[in-house]
């Protein structure tokens, strides 16, 4: 099912076909635990899955909030006390928002906290305003997000996209640098 959010509506969204049945992988009934890199389902049940055309129509329109979910790379251990580390940046769909490590499975209170009142900022409260979340190709992080989202912190106009920056990519779109969301 297609929701149209109407300020979208003239974007004539279109949800990118499943796979065939035989490649069909079931959405679970929780979130996705491990393994985050993989095939992933072809719907996100509350949501609506979009292809690169339909994210970049989204994008252009300039209505939706863009939510990166990759995760930051922990701090290297074994460091010598001291030694300064600088979190690598993210190349993003320019203008999207980078909240990492919200895409697991479980997520701490702390995380989980910092993903609700990130999201309540950027939506300036709104649970209707559109958000579409994404990481990279078949990565359960964003489906995990997306679902959050949706069941847990009530969101209505949730889009899912699978392809992430790397369909975002190599569809010949810009992407940019960006610093995780504090």
């Amino acid at each position: 099912m297609i929701r149209l959010i109407p300020a979208l509506a003239a974007l004539a969204l279109a949800v990118v076909p499943c796979a065939a049945q035989d490649d069909m992988i079931p959405e679970p009934d929780g979130y996705r635990m491990q393994e985050f890199r993989g095939p992933v389902p072809a719907s996100l049940e509350g949501g609506t899955m979009i292809d690169t055309e339909t994210a970049h129509r989204l994008w252009e329109a300039g209505e939706a909030i863009f939510v990166d979910v990759f995760p930051q790379p922990p701090r290297p251990e074994g460091l010598p006390e001291g030694t300064i580390w600088n979190a690598p940046r993210r190349d993003t769909i320019p203008g999207g928002t980078w909240l990492p490590n919200v895409g697991f499975g479980a997520i701490e209170a702390e995380r989980d906290a910092y993903f609700r009142e990130h999201l309540a900022e950027l939506t300036g409260g709104d649970a209707a305003h559109p958000l579409v979340f994404y990481c990279l190709a078949d990565c359960w992080m964003s489906w995990n997000a997306a679902k959050r989202a949706i069941v847990e912190y009530g969101y209505s106009a949730v889009y899912w996209y699978p392809k992430g920056t790397d369909g975002w990519s190599a569809a010949g779109h810009d992407l940019q640098k960006v610093d995780a969301a504090e």
